[in-house]
C-alpha cells in the first residue's frame, strides 16, 4: 500500500503533490464504496478516534463521524462546551487524558491559528501519547486541509484533470483557512488561482503565494473556470472591511443575472454555510452550475481515504 510522507494532517502546506494525487485517487475507491448498498468497510475495525471540536461545526464534525463509522473505527466526540476546558484545563492536558484511554488519532478543530501544529509538537514530549495522529479540521484562519482536498476532488470529478483549471476563489480572502489551504492545494495540482474581492479583505501577502488578485467580480468570473463563493465571516472581523452587506452583495455577490452575462458555463462552489442573498443568491445555489451537494457528499470519501492512508501509515 502506497502511504503518505507525513505523520499527520495538518495543513496542505506540508504535503507533496503525490500526497494529494494519492488521497484523491484513494477518495474515489471510497466514493465508490459509500454508493454500494452496503456502505460500510472494516478498514478501521480497531481504530479509536476522537473528533475534538473547540469550534462549532456542522459539516466538517458530520462528515469527519460518518467518515469514521463508514470505516468501522470506534469514535467519541467530544465538545469544549460542558468539558473541563471551561474550568481552566489546557489544551496539552486535555488531549493526554483523552490519548490516556487509548485513542489512536484526533480530529481537532480549534480557533486558534496553529493549535493542531503546537499540538502534534507537543505530543512528542509525552512517550505514551507520541503514537497518536493529529488531523486539522480547521485552525482559525489558518488552513482547512480537508475542505481544500474535497474541493480539489470535485473539481476533478467535474472537469478532468486539473492542470491548467482556472479557480477563483471570491469573497473574505483575509480571515479564510478555505482559501489559503485551496491555493496551495490548487497550485500542487497544477491549477491556476485567482483571488477576488474589496481591497480590505485580500491580505497583502497574498500575491507572494502565485495567484493572480482581482477587485471585480464580472473580470474574475469571465475569466474563470471554477468559482469557488466564500462566505463574509462577520464573527471573525474585528473591524468593519466594507459598508454594509448590501453593499457588498451589490459588487461582489454571485446572481443569476451575472451568470447570464457570461458566455460560458462556470462551476459555482461554496464550502459552506451559506448566507443566501450576501455571497450567493438561491437562484444561483441551487442552479445546474451548481456543485455545492456534491462537494458536501464529497467531503464523506476525502475525509475516509484521509484516515485509511494515516492509519496505513502508523501500520508501516
Amino acid at each position: 500500500m502506497e502511504s503518505l510522507s507525513v505523520r499527520h494532517l495538518l495543513g496542505i502546506k506540508g504535503l507533496t503533490s503525490h500526497d494529494v494525487k494519492l488521497i484523491l485517487n484513494t477518495a474515489q475507491q471510497f466514493k465508490d464504496v459509500i454508493n454500494r448498498p452496503i456502505k460500510k468497510v472494516p478498514s478501521l475495525r480497531d481504530v479509536t478516534v476522537a473528533n475534538m471540536f473547540f469550534e462549532n461545526s456542522t459539516r466538517t464534525r458530520l462528515s469527519f463521524e460518518l467518515a469514521e463509522k463508514r470505516l468501522s473505527a470506534d469514535v467519541i466526540n467530544f465538545s469544549s462546551s460542558g468539558s473541563s476546558v471551561s474550568k481552566g484545563e489546557t489544551l496539552v492536558d486535555t488531549v493526554n487524558n483523552i490519548l490516556a484511554m487509548k485513542v489512536d488519532m484526533i480530529v481537532m478543530r480549534h480557533p486558534n491559528p496553529g493549535a493542531p501544529v503546537f499540538l502534534a509538537r507537543e505530543l512528542q514530549k509525552y512517550p505514551k501519547s507520541a503514537h497518536a495522529q493529529i488531523i486539522n479540521a480547521g485552525d482559525g484562519t489558518h488552513e482547512h486541509p480537508t475542505q481544500a482536498l474535497l474541493d480539489a476532488f470535485s473539481i476533478r470529478e467535474n472537469l478532468g484533470d486539473l492542470i491548467g483549471k482556472k479557480v477563483a476563489i471570491i469573497g473574505d480572502i483575509m480571515h479564510s483557512r478555505v482559501a489559503l489551504s485551496n491555493i496551495y492545494c490548487l497550485k500542487l495540482l497544477g491549477a491556476e488561482v485567482m483571488v477576488c474581492g474589496p481591497t480590505t479583505l485580500i491580505p497583502k501577502y497574498i500575491g507572494s503565494l502565485g495567484v493572480k488578485i482581482e477587485h471585480n467580480l464580472m473580470k474574475a468570473l469571465e475569466w474563470c473556470d471554477v468559482a469557488n463563493m466564500l462566505r463574509i465571516q462577520l464573527e471573525r472581523q474585528q473591524l468593519k472591511y466594507f459598508p454594509s452587506l448590501r453593499e457588498y452583495a451589490l459588487y461582489f455577490g454571485l446572481n443569476r443575472k451575472k451568470l447570464e452575462l457570461l458566455n460560458k458555463k462556470i462551476l459555482i462552489m461554496h464550502p459552506g454555510p451559506i448566507n443566501r442573498g450576501v455571497e450567493i443568491t438561491s437562484d444561483v445555489a441551487d442552479s445546474g452550475h451548481s456543485i455545492i451537494l456534491d462537494q458536501v457528499e464529497n467531503g464523506v470519501a476525502v475525509r475516509m481515504a484521509i484516515l485509511y492512508l494515516l492509519a496505513g501509515k502508523t501500520a508501516s
